[in-house]
């Protein structure tokens, strides 16, 4: 764990996470220092984010109430169930330019993000932020063994993705762990934001270029698509439980899941409760979460009546009271997905907890020609049975994985949390806050042990109980394993290795009330929680 310090920054990449601390060094406000990291990152972690994939913020400035942003994009308006069944498909492909078929919010978020950060903070220049990942993007980064994977993965999918190929296989083959990287249409891309602001990406001559590659690929994204689109301020859903106030973000994202999570554990732990107990109550907590959002979240305008109540102490009560001592069997449907999640504090005392994400590893595998935008695939969420929750209309959105968190609890600490992973990012979520708070482990210890996993994660598509081969066979005060014990309650475990990056990428920064803080990083990923200091502190 790093020393305690006023301004922190956690990044799944630890260039990503330097770039982001030196903005707040310099006196930079929280939301400058995640833009600035947000796109270092898309260059340095390809296969996980984009510039043409979407985001979410939680933004926290002392004394205010937390407020959030949605930058998921919508579907263009010529994608509709017809559009996609005159041309013979039973379902939204999940790779190529029928998978692209939703807007990539993100950078309507930075701009958002920068609106709100503006009431109160200066902001930096544009270019000033931009700088570090056009160099990064010109010079090269180090390849990853994280990224050297997704690319051998996807290579059979995208044999006939002519500049997928030219940009992300440069030498004729998937990209080698350690070796360098460049992509130089991406920097003239960012170059092109830094003249022109975050929203020419959506208006505009980049705008322009965009959507004419999209169209001439087969994408049904269109110009008046992108013109039209512009992320939005919301309101998070929150919850109290023993420890403070929750926060994370409403419908589309599955940020219901996380919450229900939290205050389900919190009716029903026990102290005396050993840690196998733990488990199989956070388990049992996520089958019971998973089974409202998958009934529950769409789009906002397709929520249920039941939603306003979802949240409601009654309604924990109940799902609360069906936890039971054995395993309630599964599966049911998962969600895959690729994602980065960053979070920092300010000199001010403002915090961020930022997502941002491609989906799968990625995206669509969509590259727009002279710029390197990878496109999401966001869009598979999308059904085309007109019968389902989500099924696919034109200007709506689809479900979302994504969902960064944020905390304050009632001694004065805050926390800025969250994680990669597809299902995994409520289940680590609710492991790293109930191993900090309730089993009172150091943040970074909280993060670093043992995990589980409930159904499909990134790069994964089983629906299986996984258990890192460290915890499975950890001894419990019973004489078993804790492996022994769970199956005991017919939890169906699958071992998979310890500190596995299916577990995801979790980070988290906590706050304290006399304003000096900590960041932890997970060692599953190539990242860094990071410290410093201000001159004028």
């Amino acid at each position: 764990m790093s020393h305690a310090s006023k301004i922190a920054f956690t990044a799944p990449h630890y260039q990503a996470g330097e770039i982001g601390l030196k903005v707040l060094e310099q006196g930079g406000c929280a939301v400058d220092a995640m833009i600035a990291a947000a796109a270092a990152i898309t260059v340095l972690y390809p296969h996980m984010n984009s510039l043409a994939g979407d985001g979410f913020w939680i933004i926290h400035k002392p004394g205010e109430a937390p407020r959030a942003i949605d930058a998921c994009g919508n579907a263009a308006q010529l994608a509709s169930i017809d559009w996609y069944t005159q041309q013979d498909f039973k379902q939204i492909p999940s790779r190529g330019a029928l998978a692209a078929v939703t807007l990539g919010g993100t950078l309507s978020g930075w701009q958002k993000a920068r609106e709100i950060a503006a009431e109160s903070q200066e902001l930096l220049p544009l270019a000033e932020l931009l700088a570090p990942s056009v160099d990064l993007a010109k010079t090269g980064i180090t390849v990853t063994e994280s990224l050297a994977a997704a690319s051998r993965k996807v290579e059979p999918e995208f044999a006939g993705f002519t500049e997928y190929q030219r940009v992300f296989m440069p030498k004729g083959r998937p990209l080698i762990a350690g070796e360098n990287f460049t992509n130089p249409d991406l920097a003239t891309f960012m170059e092109g934001l830094a003249s022109d602001g975050l929203q020419g990406a959506f208006r505009g001559r980049l705008a322009a270029q965009i959507a004419v590659a999209l169209a001439e690929s087969g994408s049904p994204i269109r110009l008046a698509d992108l013109q039209s689109y512009a992320a939005q301020e919301v309101k998070p859903l929150s919850i109290n439980t023993r420890f403070g106030a929750f926060y994370n973000l409403p419908a589309p994202t599955q940020g219901i899941a996380s919450l229900l999570i939290l205050a389900i554990y919190d009716r029903i732990m026990q102290p005396e409760w050993d840690q196998a107990e733990r488990i199989h109550a956070l388990i049992e907590a996520t089958k019971q979460a998973f089974i409202v959002r998958d009934r529950e979240v769409s789009d906002p305008r397709r929520l249920s009546a039941n939603w306003s109540d979802l949240l409601s102490d009654a309604h924990i009560d109940k799902l609360a009271a069906q936890v039971r001592e054995e395993a309630l069997p599964w599966p049911h449907v998962a969600e895959v997905g690729d994602t980065v999640w960053m979070g920092c504090v300010d000199k001010d005392g403002t915090m961020v907890s930022f997502i941002q994400s491609l989906y799968w590893e990625f995206g669509s595998g969509v590259v727009i020609p002279g710029l390197g935008l990878v496109w999401n695939n966001r869009g598979v969420s999308f059904s085309l049975d007109p019968a389902s929750r989500n099924v696919l209309t034109p200007g709506f959105k689809p479900f979302h994985t994504l969902n960064p968190a944020f905390a304050v609890l009632n001694d004065g600490r805050r926390i800025s949390y969250g994680t990669m992973g597809g299902e995994g990012q409520p289940q680590t979520q609710a492991a790293l806050l109930t191993r900090y708070l309730y089993d009172g482990l150091p943040i970074d210890e909280a993060i670093s042990r043992g995990r589980w996993l409930l159904g499909r994660t990134w790069g994964d598509n089983n629906h299986d109980l996984k258990m890192e081969q460290d915890l499975l066979e950890q001894a419990s005060p019973a004489g078993l394993t804790i492996g022994a014990e769970l199956r005991a309650r017919w939890h169906s475990l699958k071992s998979v290795p310890a500190r596995s990056e299916l577990m995801g990428h979790a980070g988290a920064i906590v706050s304290f009330a006399d304003g000096n803080a900590v960041a932890a990083s997970d060692p599953r990923s190539d990242g860094a929680g990071l410290v410093g200091e201000v001159g004028d502190l």
